[in-house]
């Protein structure tokens, strides 16, 4: 017998997730199987909004609960292989489905490691994103999440351990963390085309030129403690790999190269890997 497990996820009127802290992985799994069921088209960000109530409650009445707006086991119950197992019952791998790969999924994004659309589906993105993570963790990466991998995600988030600078004169559009079903990796500077970007910190340029998955023209630094600094969809790069770098130098352009709806500066910060929120970087 499939095991949906007791527990109860309250919904609280809240706002949505911080950009340094990630929202609840059961909530987010909520969120996923009303999505599901047609019901909720709002970000899957693990937050119990009212957005998120009202869906609930819209559910219960469809299946003749009681409309209290909390997913307890019998609204749970209710919502099918989409309700259940949770998370840590069972070990997650390719051909699963239901509310424990979707906690996977929104865990394995807020530690750096997206695997797409956040669904309730373990497929090869997810497969793949799981052995990332394991091999950043320094376990077998078998792209299995058994107890040891499900437990390592339920560590802290990872955060910056230097300090940067903001890259564009400009106010921040889209910051990291979710986007609709999907997860934004890095922290958008909208500007217009040919806004000077400048280098976060000293380092060195590792990477200039184009970017095959979507990036465009990119620019990546290494700082110090392992921290890479990565600036897309430029119009024009204004360094070389190898270049020395300090806080302030221009590396380039602002443009809308690569896959870009518009000009703009795509800053991403990883470690190990490991995509990190740019906000815990940013002395402001």
């Amino acid at each position: 017998m499939r095991t949906v497990g007791v527990i109860c996820v309250a919904l609280l009127f809240a706002g949505p997730a911080s950009a340094h802290a990630a929202g609840s992985a059961d909530i987010a799994a909520l969120q996923v199987a009303l999505r599901g069921a047609g019901l909720y088209q709002q970000t899957i960000d693990g937050s119990a909004g009212p957005g998120t109530r009202a869906a609930v409650q819209r559910f219960q009445a469809m299946k003749g609960l009681p409309v209290d707006g909390v997913a307890g086991a019998a609204t749970r119950a209710a919502l099918g292989r989409r309700g259940g197992p949770s998370y840590g019952t069972r070990t997650l791998r390719l051909g699963l489905a239901g509310w424990d790969v979707a906690a996977l999924q929104f865990r394995l994004a807020w530690h750096g490691f997206p695997s797409g659309s956040i669904d309730g589906g373990f497929g090869s993105h997810v497969q793949a994103a799981v052995r990332r993570f394991q091999a950043y963790s320094g376990v077998v990466a078998d792209g299995t999440a058994g107890p040891q991998t499900l437990g390592l995600l339920r560590g802290a988030i990872p955060r910056s351990p230097i300090w940067l600078r903001d890259p564009v004169a400009r106010g921040t559009g889209d910051r990291f963390g979710p986007r609709g079903n999907r997860f934004h990796t890095g922290l958008d500077y909208p500007a217009a085309a040919g806004t000077v970007v400048s280098a976060a910190g000293t380092g060195e340029v590792v990477f200039a030129g184009w970017d095959t998955s979507g990036y465009g023209n990119l620019v990546v630094i290494e700082h110090p403690r392992g921290v890479r600094s990565m600036y897309a969809h430029l119009s024009r790069i204004g360094v070389s790999r190898g270049s020395a770098v300090v806080a302030g130098s221009t590396v380039g352009r602002v443009g809308a190269t690569g896959v870009a709806t518009g000009p703009h500066l795509h800053f991403e910060l990883r470690i190990g890997g490991a995509a990190i929120d740019p906000l815990t970087a940013l002395r402001r």
